[in-house]
């Protein structure tokens, strides 16, 4: 290690060492010198010393020597010259930047040059075995040789750079030029990993700031300066990030921004806050948050709305359509509620993270979740006017998905909407900070809120409909995407529906739960029975006049109660207000009583608080005086004790000592000992060189003469070695043509085993040959059969295949002719029922004619009614037949109790006429058959004969057994025809 009296003679040998080509040297030599601890105070030639020495270091890519250079500089001037320091750190990355172009622009292919996923990774090993195994190298690979390591090397200067400034508040504004720089670097060359790196070195700079807050050039976030550079910084990252489309270290930074404005309590400018919220929009889109990227895009209407004075109606209009679209791209349900009780704890904690993200609310207060909500943030929108600017469709498809039922043609009055939508959006002309507006991202999701809102409306008036009618209602998908959309509202309890795809059908549930169908059960059984009431006992048409006075009288008192309980609480609330007002004036005088009296008593307390702080004040300036007198005291004296006798310097009576004042002077004698102390040292130096100069002048005939005396020696004993080298080469020459003439006579010998073994060889060579072949054909015999008997398995079993299927085919068509003939025969055999059936009627009628014709005859012949029904005759073939019921009423309709009696009283019925022998077999002897009241002959006809029992006669009206059910069913055919029942023989 080289000593220098002066730093420019180490400036200058390094210049003579790069004039020789040896810049190694000279890098080191400059290395040692400004790692020295002898410079330690700043000079004006230690900054040209580091500029060449930053010039060799990116010569020579010596990023480490650069690093410990600047420092150790930063030490030197750090309290002394700080621009110095700047100007070096600025020229340090200006050279860096300068090589990396050059060597850009020398490489052809700059893409291929850079496919390095990894700046900081060394080469591969299958790189390095290429570039060995390959003699000529190629291009790409030159490229990589040629641009990669520079690119590595600006990379390392960036990283060095930023941790040489992290804790320096005077040079904060070069700490965030140089992360604008290393930004531009990652954006222009995609070198995402390089930026993620250097956003956690950022992140952990900021971390390690707040962490030790007790270092003395530390940066003051809370002075304007700072924190808006620090502020540029971040939002710069943020920029970067969403371009290159690291959109998770894009979220990082929004928490960054968020976490140092929480950290100063302190909110930026509106600027950079419509930056702030279109990059969230632009974040929250691409993780699919609709409800944060609505909640988002609300903000930035509102801040473009208040802080953009330029703002056009146009750029209003497509930034409020934005808005509300975004809104509505919501799903209509809450995906959480289904969830597990951890799962709806983080997303509370979520919901309160990105409401604090989105609200900039430096100190949140609230909890709960439903802070953000498609519900709350519909109503805000309509509340502040945001559907007020939108456009026309935006406003239609809003009423129409949010206010309006239709659910046969919601898809069709929507569809035009999103074809207009879908091709607005454009570039906003007064507000440049915003990104390109396009409406049409929102369109498949406003689909499928649609395709849900269509299956909500459906499901309340359908129970049932067919898979074919509901897609044609949703003209936007498939009915397989219809399906997966309803899958997610069935699991989100959004509609209750089910899919039968057997039955081609979509049947919808009820979503009410058991308890909300029952608790008001009674009620809905009430309100049916009053429904069946009215239809049994309709209410008349004609109402009477003093029904329809009545009801209009009710309701005049009525409402003229109701005006007059109206006008009796308006006067009670008018008293009140009048009472109120008045208590009103009254707490109004005291308040201002109570707060003139609290203001006098406040400016009391704060006269007395600042007298007090006053006298407080002076009392720490005198002890901070008396201290510092007594510690200059105290440092005199040590500086004295450490002074040399002959150098004090005693201090004048009445002189004011301070502690700056000794400072001074004892930082003034150890700048003139140092300076004593390098002239000594240089004296020394001077006398050092002389001697050694005078030893070498003196050492130097000496050494010439050694060099010549060990010349003669060595050229003596290299004659000697030659000499012996050739008496050993020519002995063994003659002993191994010795050995050769010894070995001649094997000769014959050796040829002869030669023969045998290659002959041997080659016999077994042609053996495992023959072998081998013979071994291969089998193999193809074998496989030649193998496929054979394939083939023919093969087609054995085409064949079968296919006369299984015309089996199969003749069976379908026997069993469709057996079918059809089956049906025809049906067809025939009903056919000849009907005509049974209607022969049998036909002659029922003509017995009912003749015996109605024969019934009016007797009554014709009787001139006045019997006091009691006669017996009827009984022939003689029905003598055993048990005596006939008493006679029914003359009607088949049912007669009151009070009415038969009457009849009874006034007169009795027509006697029944004789049962004939006819109709005694027709019964088949169980009994006479019912009276004619039952048929119906007064009533029109056989045609209206009742087949069941009519309730209305009494004794023996009623047939015994189950007769009168029986004989109505035993007239009527298995197919619909009505014949009787034949009688037994």
């Amino acid at each position: 290690m080289a000593h220098f009296a002066k730093p420019e003679n180490a400036l200058k040998r390094a210049d003579e060492l790069i004039n020789v080509g040896q810049k190694q040297d000279a890098l080191q030599a400059l290395h040692d010198l400004i790692t020295s601890k002898r410079y330690r105070a700043w000079q004006k030639p230690l900054e040209k010393i580091m500029f060449k020495y930053l010039d060799l270091c990116v010569d020579l890519k010596r990023g480490r020597f650069a690093k410990d250079g600047l420092i150790q500089y930063r030490i030197v001037c750090q309290q002394v010259n700080v621009s110095s320091l700047e100007e070096v750190i600025k020229h340090f990355l200006h050279l860096s930047t300068e090589k990396a172009e050059q060597a850009r622009s020398q490489a052809d292919a700059l893409e291929e040059a850079l496919d390095v996923d990894d700046l900081e990774a060394d080469r591969k090993p299958e790189d390095l075995q290429l570039s060995i195994v390959s003699g000529e190298k190629g291009k790409d690979r030159s490229d990589r040789e040629l641009v990669t390591p520079w690119f590595k090397f600006l990379w390392e200067t960036y990283r060095t750079v930023l941790e040489i400034l992290r804790n320096n508040s005077k040079l904060e504004a070069l700490y965030a030029m140089t992360a604008h720089k290393a930004f531009q670097f990652c954006k222009q060359y995609k070198r995402t990993t390089e930026f993620r790196r250097l956003c956690e070195i950022i992140r952990n700079h900021l971390a390690n700031l707040n962490k030790y807050r007790d270092q003395r050039d530390r940066p003051d976030l809370s002075a304007p300066e700072s924190l808006q550079l620090y502020l540029d910084t971040r939002f710069d990252q943020l920029k970067v990030a969403t371009e290159l489309g690291l959109w998770q270290e894009a979220f990082r930074s929004v928490e960054d921004i968020y976490g140092l404005m929480c950290m100063v309590k302190k909110t930026p400018k509106s600027s950079l806050l419509m930056v702030y919220y279109s990059k969230l929009t632009e974040i929250f889109w691409i993780s699919s948050s609709p409800l944060y990227h609505a909640y988002a895009w609300f903000k930035l209407f509102s801040l473009q709305k208040n802080f953009n004075k330029n703002l056009s109606q146009k750029d209003l209009q497509l930034i409020a359509s934005s808005v509300v679209l975004a809104a509505l791209s919501v799903p209509p349900f809450d995906k959480a509620q289904s969830a597990s009780h951890m799962e709806l704890e983080n997303e509370k904690e979520r919901n309160l993270r990105m409401a604090n993200l989105i609200g900039f609310n430096l100190e949140p207060k609230f909890e709960g979740r439903d802070m953000l909500s498609r519900s709350a943030l519909l109503f805000e929108l309509v509340s502040r006017g945001v559907l007020s600017c939108a456009s026309q469709e935006v406003k239609d498809l809003f009423h129409v998905l949010e206010h309006e039922f239709h659910p046969l043609d919601l898809g069709s009055k929507i569809q035009p909407l999103l074809e207009k939508i879908s091709k607005s959006g454009g570039k906003l002309s007064s507000a440049p900070s915003l990104p390109e507006v396009q409406l049409s991202q929102y369109v498949p999701s406003l689909e499928k809120l649609a395709t849900l809102r269509l299956l909500q409306q459906v499901s309340k008036i359908y129970q049932t409909i067919r898979i074919e009618s509901l897609s044609q209602l949703v003209p936007f998908f498939e009915f397989s995407v219809v399906e997966k959309i309803s899958v997610d509202a069935v699991k989100n309890n959004f509609v209750a529906m089910k899919v039968d795809h057997m039955k081609g059908v979509v049947i919808f549930g009820n979503l009410g739960i058991e308890s909300d169908g029952l608790k008001d059960h009674l009620a809905v059984f009430a309100e049916s029975l009053n429904k069946v009431r009215a239809m049994l006992y309709p209410v008349p048409s004609k109402a009477s006049k003093l029904g329809g006075i009545v009801p209009n009288l009710a309701e005049t008192v009525e409402k003229e109660h109701k005006r007059l309980l109206a006008r009796k609480s308006i006067i009670e609330k008018r008293k009140e207000d009048q009472e109120r007002q008045q208590l009103e004036m009254e707490r109004e005088e005291e308040q201002k009583r109570l707060k003139l009296q609290k203001l006098t008593e406040e400016a009391e307390q704060k006269r007395l608080a600042a007298e007090l702080q006053e006298r407080r004040k002076q009392r720490i300036l005198r002890e901070i005086e008396e201290k510092e007198l007594e510690e200059a005291q105290a440092l005199l004296e040590d500086t004295e004790k450490r002074m040399k006798k002959g150098k004090k310097k005693t201090l004048l009576d009445g002189e004011k000592v301070t502690k700056e004042t000794v400072k001074q002077r004892a930082l003034t004698e150890q700048v003139k000992e140092r300076q004593e102390m390098e002239k000594k040292l240089q004296k020394l130096a001077k006398t050092m060189d002389y001697l050694e100069r005078a030893k070498r002048e003196e050492a130097a005939p000496l050494i010439e003469a050694a060099y010549q005396r060990r010349l003669v020696e060595e050229r003596e004993f290299y004659e000697r070695e030659q000499q012996r080298e050739v008496e050993l080469s020519r002995e063994r020459h003659e002993s191994d043509l010795k050995e050769k003439s010894r070995l001649s006579r094997m000769l014959e010998f050796k040829e002869t085993f030669q023969g045998e073994v290659i002959s041997r060889r080659q016999a077994e060579f042609d053996r495992i040959r023959t072998e081998r072949e013979e071994r291969i054909s089998q193999m193809i015999r074998a496989r030649k059969q193998e496929r054979d008997i394939k083939r023919k398995q093969l087609y054995y079993l085409t064949t079968e295949e296919e006369r299984i299927r015309k089996l199969q085919e003749e069976e379908e068509a026997r069993k469709r002719e057996e079918a059809e003939k089956r049906k025809k025969q049906e067809a025939e055999h009903r056919a000849k029922l009907d005509e049974i059936a209607e022969k049998q009627r036909q002659r029922e009628r003509e017995l009912e004619e003749k015996e109605k014709k024969r019934r009016e005859e007797v009554l014709k012949g009787t001139d006045a009614p019997p006091a009691r029904p006669a017996e009827p005759t009984v022939a003689p073939a029905t003598a055993a037949a048990p005596p006939a019921a008493a006679p029914a009423p003359a009607s088949g309709k049912y007669v009151p109790r009070f009415k038969r009696q009457t009849a009874e009283v006034s007169g009795p019925a027509a006697p029944a006429p004789a049962q004939s022998a006819g109709e005694s077999d027709r019964w088949g002897n169980r009994g006479p058959p019912p009276a004619d009241d039952h048929w119906g002959s007064n009533r029109g006809g056989p045609s209206q004969r009742p087949d069941r029992w009519v309730p209305g006669s009494r004794g023996s009206d009623r047939p015994s057994g189950g007769d009168a059910w029986r004989s109505g069913e035993e007239r009527r055919s298995p197919f619909g025809s009505s014949r009787p029942r034949p009688a037994q023989r």
